[in-house]
């Protein structure tokens, strides 16, 4: 799954620590998430979308890969 979470913080220029304590998750989480090696839930993808006021197709897209 792809993501442009780190985009989105570049643009509203807040640090991956700050993000987390926006969601309410770890700053390892989110670098997790950013580097695509954790899938966070539907919660914690919901409140990410919340904080960048996007949808959460606007923040997640589902790769190929992702189908099998």
């Amino acid at each position: 799954m792809k993501n442009n979470i780190r985009v989105e913080r570049a643009i509203q220029k807040i640090s991956q620590e700050q993000l987390a304590e926006k969601v309410g998750v770890s700053r390892q989480t989110i670098n997790a998430i950013e580097l695509a090696k954790y899938i966070p839930s539907g919660l914690v993808m919901m409140k990410i979308a919340a904080v960048f006021n996007k949808n959460v197709n606007d923040i997640f897209e589902l790769e190929d890969s992702d189908w099998n």
